[in-house]
């Protein structure tokens, strides 16, 4: 009889829903988890650094979310309309986004950065975006071009990370580097005509934004008449309550949302300033500046009410101080395994949010993390979930949750401790 691992090989591409690439032998499915731990079908307990790609900042299974979906299930799931839920969280989210005059939900973060480029597009009646390579803004065209380029073409090229998207890729999109604001701004110099906006990841990935560099983005655009986007997907009630936006203080014109907002349930959320937002409006339709947008379940209840119950511990006094001291602890405990074992490498990110590159060059953008050394990273990530530590081995990021605590990160430190070592590092995988 196969095994619950040996059915996800046969029925999963690699062996997952996307990104993991573990080798087919540390291939596992999960069977439940709590707070910051996971258990597999085997009963293995992990301790979890991806906490659901940071979706569940709260921790897993946190007793009000389970509340609030238990009391809210009964009633039903999806009606594909407002809800008391769906207008309190609106309320909530518009009260403490300094962008948000209006909003609209969708089902995933994906969906929310999607429908933030259309609107500027439409609003602005201009074809091109301009992202900064390296930076994830779900799985949509341009989420994904430029993301993981191998050979990086000059700027502004994009390069077309996914095979699909190839030709819009080229038509549609102009690339800059992250954190360099001359190279940026002659960019959007040249092509002013035919950029819609700008989106950005206000911290990219792990790498912090430089000082003045959202500033001037936001300068920037405001002198070529751009809007400016923020993929708040994994800022948002992350580093503050109030997102990047309070945390930097910059406030751009659109802002999407997901991961963190749902405590673990499948949610998206974008808006803006009203007069950009006024365009969705069904009234609207057949004027040229009207765009479609509708989500079937966008919204739901039941992630509204985790949502809810999620920004109630969120927004407790404390919540921000807690999980920047926590953030800060564990990087500054890598940093010290590393310079013991006498590992020259770079430990970034900001918050709850931690990344190991192994290079002697500061990281300001993604060609500086390429220039690493990636074998070593992934040895070390793989070492890592042979001990026990949940994580994407593509090394991106760590995630810390309202449920880890100093503790869990000195048994993660441990076993980094374990992974980084010369001896460990230079046997052959699977010994």
């Amino acid at each position: 009889m196969q095994t619950l691992r040996e059915r996800s090989l046969s029925v999963f591409p690699a062996g997952s829903n996307g990104e993991f690439n573990l080798p087919a032998e540390l291939a596992i499915v999960i069977t439940k988890g709590k707070g910051c731990e996971l258990w597999d079908s085997d009963n293995r307990r992990f301790v979890d650094f991806s906490i659901g790609w940071g979706s569940v900042l709260v921790g897993h299974a946190h007793p009000a979310v389970v509340e609030a979906v238990t009391r809210q299930a009964p009633l039903g799931s999806n009606f594909a309309y407002v809800t008391e839920n769906s207008l309190r969280l609106a309320e909530e989210i518009v009260r403490l986004s300094p962008a948000c005059d209006a909003l609209r939900f969708c089902a995933s973060g994906t969906e929310a950065t999607m429908y933030c480029q259309r609107l500027a597009r439409a609003f602005s009646k201009r074809p091109k975006m301009l992202k900064f390579e390296g930076a994830y803004h779900g799985a949509n065209d341009i989420g994904v071009t430029s993301l993981f380029p191998t050979h990086p073409p000059d700027f502004p090229e994009p390069d077309p990370t996914s095979a699909d998207v190839r030709h819009s890729a080229k038509r549609d999109i102009l690339v800059a580097p992250f954190n360099d604001l001359e190279i940026t701004a002659r960019i959007i110099g040249e092509h002013a005509h035919e950029l819609a906006g700008v989106i950005v990841e206000p911290l990219q990935r792990c790498t912090p934004p430089q000082p003045g560099f959202l500033e001037g983005l936001r300068t920037l655009t405001r002198e070529h008449n751009l809007l400016l986007i923020f993929d708040e997907v994994v800022t948002g009630f992350r580093l503050a309550y109030g997102g990047a936006q309070q945390y930097y203080g910059v406030v751009p014109d659109l802002v999407a949302y997901g991961k963190a907002l749902g405590g673990g349930y499948p949610i998206g959320a974008f808006g803006g300033r009203r007069d950009i937002m006024d365009i969705v409006r069904e009234d609207r339709l057949g004027d040229p500046l009207y765009v479609w947008v509708a989500s079937t379940l966008g919204g739901n209840p039941i992630s509204t009410a985790a949502a809810r119950a999620a920004l109630s511990v969120l927004s407790q006094d404390g919540t921000y101080e807690r999980l920047h001291t926590l953030g800060h602890y564990l990087r500054e405990g890598m940093r010290r395994v590393l310079q013991n074992r006498g590992i020259t490498a770079q430990v970034i990110g900001d918050g709850p949010l931690a990344q190991v590159v192994f290079t002697q060059q500061p990281i300001r953008d993604y060609r500086s993390t390429q220039r690493a050394d990636k074998a070593r990273a992934r040895a070390v990530m793989l070492g890592l979930f042979k001990r026990g530590v949940f994580l994407n081995p593509m090394g991106t990021k760590l995630y810390l949750s309202m449920a880890h605590d100093e503790g869990v990160c000195d048994e993660f430190l441990d076993r980094f401790d374990d992974a980084v070592c010369e001896k460990e590092l230079a046997r052959p995988f699977g010994e």
